[in-house]
């Protein structure tokens, strides 16, 4: 067991490392700026400290400025630290984009097909495990938590408002008995101004694996 348990500390390092990296590239800038260019929106308190709030999956979360410590608004519980790595990603890459309306695949991504595995392993493939057979669950699951809204594509898809800049597309067909069931996740074009590559692939996988354990207890 000693090995699994070394990968999470590890992996943990790994978070804590980035957290206090986003973090510090993000003194000294402008917080009005950063909340303009993000989508969020930018508080000043009353005791000289001020804070962002910026819709992330369908849930509120609260920012702190300077300090940039991350809360949920409906019940100030500490943000779970891979989150808080893409949070700061996301407010750090961010310039001025407007969504384009255009979608595309995580391998037309600029590095896309270099984590294309780890995509279709990570989101993917679970989607299309967990709901290929019974798509309606996931239009009602992603509605539910996350606030989706139903688009015209395959036999059932949705648009979920992952970000404030960031669009994402589940989309499903269903199987018959000759083909098995299919599916795929697509981005705004803009999405590579905004996110890498590996943080794309982190993202789709939030959005999947809460829906999958959701599922599971149906």
């Amino acid at each position: 067991c000693a090995l699994p348990i070394s990968i999470t500390v590890a992996r943990v390092d790994d978070y804590i490392k980035a957290v206090s990296l986003g973090k510090k590239e993000l003194e000294g800038k402008d917080p009005k700026q950063i909340a303009r260019r993000s989508g969020a929106i930018y508080v000043e308190g009353t005791d000289g400290k001020a804070s962002f709030s910026i819709h992330f999956l369908n849930k509120e979360i609260d920012i702190s400025w300077p300090e940039l410590d991350f809360s949920y608004s409906v019940d100030g519980k500490e943000v779970p630290i891979q989150q808080q790595v893409l949070l700061l990603h996301y407010l750090n890459l961010v310039e001025d984009v407007e969504i384009s309306g255009e979608w595309i695949a995580y391998q037309e991504v600029p590095d896309g097909k270099f984590y294309l595995d780890a995509f279709i392993r990570r989101a993917k493939n679970p989607m299309v495990q967990g709901f290929g057979d019974n798509p309606e669950l996931m239009v009602e699951l992603t509605t539910e938590v996350y606030g989706a809204t139903p688009m015209e594509q395959g036999d059932l898809a949705v648009r979920i408002q992952a970000l404030p800049l960031i669009p994402v597309a589940l989309i499903l067909w269903k199987g018959d008995d000759e083909f098995s069931p299919e599916g795929t996740i697509l981005f705004d074009r803009t999405v590579s101004q905004i996110l890498s590559a590996e943080d794309i692939a982190w993202l789709a996988g939030m959005i999947i694996y809460p829906l999958l354990g959701m599922a599971a207890g149906k």
